[in-house]
Formats: C-alpha cells, sequence, structure tokens
C-alpha cells in the first residue's frame, strides 16, 4: 500500500469500464455462479485490513525522520544487507491470534485481510521457498497459521494480501532506482512469477479455504495483463471459490481503484483511501482506508480519524453497494496500537445496536439524501429501508423526499421496543416525526418499510460540461423516469405545475440560475435541483515574441509535506524541457519542479485544465491557480476551468515528490477538445 494517501476528493469517471474477470478452470463462469461465488463477500460489508512486518521494528522512523510507514525500506533507501538485520530482531511475543479475531469480531467485522508478504519479501508465514520468512526470525511461530485457526473458531473469513512486488527477491525486477550497487545480473523476472506461484500454492493449501487474495505492488512495468490473467486462473485452480481483487491484473487507474477501459479486472474494485462520490450499480468495490496516516505501524503517527467519522464512512460505503476494509498496524511486540483498539471496540458497540443496517444490504435507491444515507433489504415483496440519520433534524421532521411507496411501519432501531413512529405523506415525501433527542450522536438508524420495490423519483440532472461560459452555453436536463414531466426555471424560483417543460437543451447567453423538477399528474413528485451557470469574460491572451519550442524547469530538492514557495528557495538545475518530465532529476524522493512557459489556446473559450500527480501539483494560468492538487497523496487528479482567449497565456505547474511512487500528468479540454495530456507543440518558452 502507499502509505502517504489522503482522501481524495474525485472519483475517475471510468468505474463503468470495469470488466469483471469470470474464469474458473479457463472456462467462462456463469453470472449465478459468479454470484454464488461472491455472495458471502456482498453480505459481509466489513472487514479487518492487518498492515505488519519487519516495517513494525522501527515504528516510523530512520535516521531522525519519523514519517515513514510499511514503505520504509525504500523511502529511507535502507539497503538489503541492513534492512535484512531486522529479521533477528522480529520477536513478537505478546501476538494473541485469539485477540486480534475477536477484536475484528467485536467490531462487527465478518473477514481479515492481513499481509502474507508485503513489498519488502518479507513472508508472515512458514514458507519453504525462502529464508525470508517469519519462521528464521526468534519467533519462530507461523502467524498465519495461528491466525487461519482462530478466524475459523470464530466463522470469520482468513484472506490474504500477497504483493506481486518485492523488494527482496533476487529475481524480481525492476530495481529500486536507489540500489545502484544492486546487480541485475542474472536476474529472471519469470523465475520470480514462478517462486510467487510456489507461495501462493503454500497459502492456499495449507491455511484451509481462503476468501480473498488480495494482490497489491502490480503497477510496474515488469507486470502485464497477460501475468495478471494467468495468476488468476492459477490460484482459482488452487481454490476454485477464492475471490480476487483487480490489482492481479495491470490495468489499475491510480487509487481511485478500478480498471483502465478493456484492461482486465478481477472480481472488485480497490478504491484507496477515497469513498465513490456514487453509487456504483453491478460493480463490486471495496474501499481500504488507515485509521491514521499510515498503513504500517508509526509510533509518531497520532492523526487518528474520529470513532464518529468512521461510523460515517462504514454507513456511507455500505449505503452505495461497497464494502470497508479498515486498517490496523500491529506494533512489533504483536500489539495493536490502543487508538486502533478504542475505536474498533466503539465501532462495536454501534454495530451491535445498528449492524442489521450493514450486514447484508444493498446501495441506497436515493441519489442524494441531505440528512444521511440509506440502506436497504427486501423483505418478502416489500423493502427495509435504513435510514442513517447524521444530521439530526431540529424540528423532529426526516424528510425522505421523492419516495411514492405507501409506508409500512418506522422505529429505531436503538428502540429495543420497537415503538412506532408516526409516517405521514407531504407531497412527494414520506415524513417519519422522530423524537426530539437523537439515540446516537454518531449515526442514528431510523427502520421505514414500505410496500414492494423502491419507487423513486430523484430530482433531474441539470448537465453541462462546464458551469462558466464566454458566449453561451448549452444545458441539459434529464432524468431516469419516464413516466414524469421536467419543468423548469431560469429566475431562481421553484419551478411549478405551469412552468416551462424540458423540451431539449436549454441554450443560455447570461449568467442564470437554473431550477428544474419533477412532476406526475400536475403534482410534485420530486425535489428541486438548482445550478449556476455564469457568463464570464476570457483572460486577454498575451503578445510574446522570439518563441521556441518546450518549457523552462527548475529543479529542487528538499523534504515537504506540502508544495514550497519554490521563489524562496534556490534550484539545484535549472534548463529546457519538451514537456513536464522528470528527466533532470538528482534524486529518486525528496524533490521538486516548477516548469514555466506559454500554452497556446487555439480559440476563445473555456478549458479544463488537470493534474494527476503523486505526491502534490498545481497549475497556474498566469496568476490565477486553476488546479490545486498540493500535498501528499498517491496519484490522484484535480481538475479547473478557466475562460481563455485565443492566443499566448503564461502556464506554470509546480510539482514535489516526497516518498513512494511519484509521476505527473498534465491534461487539457474544451468543449471542442477531447481531455488528452497537453501536446507538446502547444507548450512554448521565451527566449
Amino acid at each position: 500500500m502507499k502509505g502517504q494517501c489522503i482522501t481524495s476528493k474525485a472519483f475517475l469517471l471510468i468505474i463503468l469500464s470495469l470488466s469483471i474477470a469470470k474464469f474458473a478452470f479457463g472456462q467462462p463462469e456463469t453470472p449465478a455462479e459468479h454470484d454464488a461465488r461472491m455472495q458471502w463477500w456482498r453480505e459481509a460489508r466489513f472487514g479487518l485490513f492487518i498492515h505488519w512486518g519487519l516495517y513494525a521494528i522501527p515504528a516510523g522512523e530512520w535516521n531522525g525522520k519519523m514519517n515513514y510507514g510499511e514503505w520504509i525500506r525504500t523511502s529511507a533507501q535502507i539497503p538489503l544487507e541492513e534492512y535484512d538485520k531486522f529479521l533477528q530482531q522480529f520477536n513478537p511475543t505478546k501476538f494473541n491470534a485469539e485477540e486480534w479475531v475477536r477484536l475484528a469480531k467485536e467490531a462487527g467485522m465478518k473477514y481479515i485481510v492481513i499481509t502474507s508478504k508485503h513489498h519488502d519479501g518479507f513472508c508472515l508465514f512458514d514458507s519453504k521457498h525462502t529464508d525470508f520468512d517469519v519462521m528464521s526470525t526468534p519467533f519462530k511461530r507461523d502467524i498465519m497459521k495461528e491466525l487461519s485457526e482462530a478466524c475459523r473458531r470464530a466463522s470469520l473469513k482468513m484472506c490474504w494480501y500477497h504483493s506481486i512486488m518485492d523488494w527482496h527477491h533476487p529475481d524480481y525486477l525492476p530495481r529500486r532506482e536507489w540500489e545502484q550497487s544492486r546487480s541485475t545480473a542474472g536476474a529472471d523476472f519469470d523465475r520470480y512469477v514462478r517462486h510467487m506461484k510456489a507461495q501462493l500454492q503454500e497459502l492456499l493449501t495449507n491455511y484451509g479455504k481462503i476468501g480473498v487474495l488480495w494482490f497489491d505492488g502490480e503497477w510496474e512495468s515488469t507486470w502485464n495483463p497477460q501475468y495478471g490473467c494467468d495468476l488468476y486462473e492459477y490460484v482459482r485452480r488452487l481454490q476454485s471459490d477464492v475471490i480476487i481483487n483487480n490489482r492481479v491484473g495491470a490495468g489499475r487507474a491510480g487509487m481511485e481503484g478500478f480498471a483502465k477501459e478493456g484492461e482486465f479486472a478481477g472480481d472488485f474494485g480497490t478504491p484507496e483511501q477515497q469513498i465513490p462520490p456514487t453509487g456504483l450499480p453491478g460493480v463490486d468495490w471495496e474501499t481500504c482506508m488507515t485509521m491514521n496516516d499510515h498503513w504500517g505501524y508509526n509510533k509518531r503517527d497520532q492523526n487518528w480519524k474520529s470513532t464518529k467519522a468512521l461510523i460515517q464512512m462504514l454507513a456511507d460505503i455500505a449505503s452505495k453497494g461497497g464494502n470497508f476494509l479498515l486498517n490496523v498496524g500491529p506494533t512489533a511486540e504483536g500489539l495493536f496500537p490502543p487508538a486502533s483498539i478504542e475505536r474498533l471496540r466503539e465501532i462495536g458497540q454501534w454495530m451491535k445496536v445498528n449492524g442489521e443496517a450493514v450486514d447484508a444490504t444493498h446501495a441506497s435507491p436515493f441519489r442524494k439524501l441531505d440528512w444521511g444515507r440509506c440502506t436497504q433489504k427486501a423483505v418478502g415483496n416489500d423493502t427495509r429501508l435504513y435510514l442513517h440519520v447524521f444530521n439530526w433534524p431540529a424540528d423532529g421532521k426526516l424528510n425522505v423526499s421523492g419516495i411514492f411507496n405507501q409506508a409500512g411501519q418506522a422505529y429505531l432501531l436503538a428502540d429495543r421496543q420497537r415503538n412506532l413512529l408516526p409516517v405521514n405523506r407531504e407531497e412527494d415525501a414520506l415524513v417519519v416525526s422522530l423524537p426530539g433527542q437523537a439515540p446516537d450522536s454518531c449515526n442514528s438508524v431510523v427502520v421505514l418499510d414500505i410496500a414492494g420495490k423502491p419507487d423513486i423519483n430523484d430530482p433531474p440532472k441539470i448537465v453541462s460540461e462546464f458551469d462558466v461560459f464566454v458566449e453561451t452555453v448549452e444545458v441539459a436536463i434529464v432524468s431516469d423516469r419516464d413516466n414524469a414531466e421536467i419543468r423548469y426555471t431560469l429566475d431562481g424560483s421553484v419551478p411549478s405545475a405551469s412552468s416551462a417543460l424540458v423540451k431539449g437543451t436549454i441554450r443560455l447567453t447570461e449568467t442564470t440560475v437554473v431550477s428544474t423538477r419533477s412532476f406526475r399528474n400536475g403534482k410534485a413528485v420530486s425535489d428541486t435541483a438548482q445550478a449556476k451557470f455564469t457568463k464570464v469574460k476570457p483572460r486577454s491572451a498575451e503578445k510574446v515574441d522570439k518563441l521556441k519550442q518546450g518549457v523552462k524547469y527548475a529543479y529542487y530538492e528538499g523534504d515537504w509535506d506540502r508544495l514550497p514557495d519554490f521563489k524562496t528557495l534556490k534550484p539545484v538545475k535549472e534548463g529546457i524541457l519538451r514537456n513536464f518530465d522528470f528527466s533532470p532529476r538528482q534524486e529518486v524522493e525528496r524533490f521538486g519542479f516548477e516548469y514555466a512557459g506559454f500554452f497556446r489556446v487555439p480559440e476563445t473559450g473555456v478549458y479544463a485544465f488537470f493534474t494527476d500527480s503523486d505526491d502534490g501539483s498545481r497549475l497556474y494560468i498566469g496568476d490565477t491557480l486553476v488546479v490545486d492538487n498540493d500535498g501528499l497523496h498517491a496519484m490522484h487528479e484535480e481538475r479547473g476551468v478557466i475562460a481563455l482567449a485565443a492566443g499566448l497565456h503564461p502556464i506554470r505547474v509546480t510539482f514535489f515528490e516526497k516518498s513512494g511512487g511519484d509521476d505527473l500528468k498534465v491534461y487539457y479540454k474544451s468543449l471542442k477538445q477531447e481531455k488528452q495530456p497537453i501536446p507538446e507543440a502547444m507548450l512554448f518558452y521565451e527566449k
């Protein structure tokens, strides 16, 4: 895992391209067979992730620096012979498999995924194919055996995380860029793959039935989709029912965790440190997330997410049809950190009361609920809605808008007596009358039974590429319901049954607030959706003489958590590049770049710019900050919009890398141009 990711604000719109691999023994798997294999996982909703290994010994600290995690061997550039010394220091005498499993089960978790081997190559199991395992440590106990047996006794699913990448094995390629003295002579990647398969055979043969194989470390150039398909089929031959994440392939699109279009994708997507903003019908996915800022144990990291935030994340994920895999990084002694235990216990207390609103539930039928989230279950031919109320209404009225089913009983899950709550209809909404005090300050669950399957009318969607324009803008209003009339206003007022009827796109020529609502038989049947579209004056182009293609760069070195003010720093190197690349860098980590030049705009209009970077980046047009993608994170994309006149405009891109992976991609798009990397032919500098 990338130890310095933060929660994303955006989620790539490539989720619909997620292809589910359906192979068993080289033969197609029927949809019914696939659903049967996935059933327990889809019902589980909540699991425990454990990142544990030799990296727990330094506990995040090396040579006076204290922000490391499970990537410490490469982040701190520790030579192999030095890192190997941890082998004789690994002696977690306080490890108790029964206690770990008990904490997970009492938290309401249904499965455990643990690092059988992380990127450093150290194995927590007894492997006959390496001496770099737990049996070569003073501990000399097969941790995976003890944990798998404890899980089985507690009826939890045992699952393995297994890294494809291996910084220790002599045949794994590529080497770390900083390992100048570690030769690749004689290394054979195919031989490494055979070694990895042999270890996976041990993991799928010696420990009983395994629920999930959670691969990682697949992004390096040596791994490819063919290896991924072969490995997928190989492990399915060993255990036909095992569920395999999409990181077995080589087509994952960053930390969003879904496959690039047309790429092999395993059984489920793996968004990391982020939650998709909308539901994903027909797609299996699981958000993995840390409780603080690191996956592996870091004794200095006290930036803990609150229990309230974690409970609301669990409800949010379940409401979108996903699973929540919540991480703990144990200490070198074999203990969960006290703050992790505290949060697991508090989540467990909430789950003891409200667990049925998470377990075996389906995604919300509502697009958006201002007061919280919703999960649902079928109850015979009817439906039980679980209304997760984050914001308790001050007037005691819980408004469930856009629903046309007949209401049945309603009650609080926290009320053991199941005292019924009054439910009334007000236009398109069912309104549940609540007591004055919320039973839970984190998330109070209201049960609302309705007749039949949910009949929901969400507000229509107001669709346009940009919400600013220069001359005119075309706005579409769409709905997924074909039994409703869509009406709109352009003055900010709430539409009525006599408002204009949507009959195509709407052309705006001035700043306007568009409001829209669905109607049926002259009555409103949805909430109102609104969007403002602003007419703007484009930034004037600049006259520049003596241009040449390319951009100027300044290369810096330093240890930053956010982008520094490069104007106050002295560059290590300066020069000219054809685009935004890293070729002049001298360090693998802890460096930064500032690129400056001119971007030629082909015609006047609104332009979107994007930076996709690991770690932080920003993009400026002139003095205007257009894209702010700053901070410590894995590959993550942000977008910004600006109106530009045809001609030349100053462009400046800043970037820094702290540790782990690194990359920077810069894109643009317009109404006439699909999103693409900024071409070198559009970049210039002044001689």
